[in-house]
């Protein structure tokens, strides 16, 4: 197993829970600062914070190049349009009751958002997943999960990846993007750890990287779940990773203990839409 072969290199510090890092094709790259209600903007090193309220957690982009993000802290699901800096929640209710806690989302091939509603505490058993359609309709996947946090689909869209932190375990299920449907799941993968997995992501060849709070690391694990590397920080709380599409910044990691922005140069991209 690979351990550092590359060194890390910091973007930005001083944020206050970095988290959910959405990598664009223009080089650019969104976060957010949980504890701060800010949407974050950093190009060629340049931070610009978007207030927009709550505790924005997870980013995602849509066909049209609007960001939304879950709001852990107002229980919704947002839609922030960058070119005039305006959000707006979207849902913030499932069977007229507030959602638990959203924490992660992405969109399926065919514009579906699937997105975690983690609740507020580990060993609780009371969180879910939830798929949003293009239409509007808002249903259920799974439920009574401890901790669902990131996801993560695989190239071809078939497999939805969930990391779900309470049981420290990435589970892996067939996705039917027409049925609305996650079946056949299983965990592929036991992270362990004082926490657990937190935010996922793919390169290129299959590759999985994942953020395992509580452990300082990034663990990255081949196409046959077995671990590959360990990818070091300073910080013991990395939230969650992303590819930079352009090549140029590599593995984007986010590290909530200190703060901190950090990329690490890498061979691969991620899986492109």
């Amino acid at each position: 197993m690979r351990k550092n072969s590359l060194a890390v290199q910091q973007l930005i510090t001083d944020l206050a829970f970095p988290e959910g890092p959405l990598c664009l094709k223009d080089g650019s790259i969104w976060l957010v600062e949980k504890e701060a209600g800010n949407l974050v903007h950093y190009k060629e090193g340049k931070t610009i914070r978007h207030f927009v309220g709550g505790q924005p957690n997870g980013l995602a982009l849509d066909r049209q190049d609007n960001i939304w993000y879950c709001d852990a802290g107002n229980n919704s699901i947002c839609r922030f349009t960058s070119s005039n800096h305006s959000a707006e929640t979207i849902v913030d209710k499932l069977d007229n009751k507030p959602l638990n806690h959203p924490n992660d989302l992405a969109f399926d091939t065919k514009g579906n958002l699937i997105f975690t509603c983690s609740g507020n505490a580990l060993h609780k058993f009371d969180g879910y997943i939830c798929c949003l359609t293009p239409a509007g309709s808002v249903s259920i996947l799974a439920k009574d999960m401890n901790y669902p946090n990131g996801l993560a689909f695989s190239a071809d869209g078939k497999k939805l990846y969930i990391a779900e932190t309470g049981s420290t375990k990435i589970w892996c299920g067939d996705w039917d993007a027409t049925g609305l449907t996650w079946k056949n799941t299983k965990a592929v993968i036991t992270t362990g750890g004082a926490v657990g997995p937190d935010g996922i992501a793919f390169d290129e060849d299959e590759n999985l990287y994942i953020a395992v709070y509580g452990e300082g690391k990034i663990n990255v694990y081949n196409k046959t779940y077995s671990l590959v590397e360990e990818i070091r920080l300073e910080g013991q709380n990395p939230t969650n990773c992303a590819f930079d599409p352009t090549g140029k910044l590599g593995l984007v990691i986010t590290e909530a203990e200190n703060g901190k922005l950090w990329h690490r140069q890498s061979s691969y991209r991620g899986i492109l839409s």
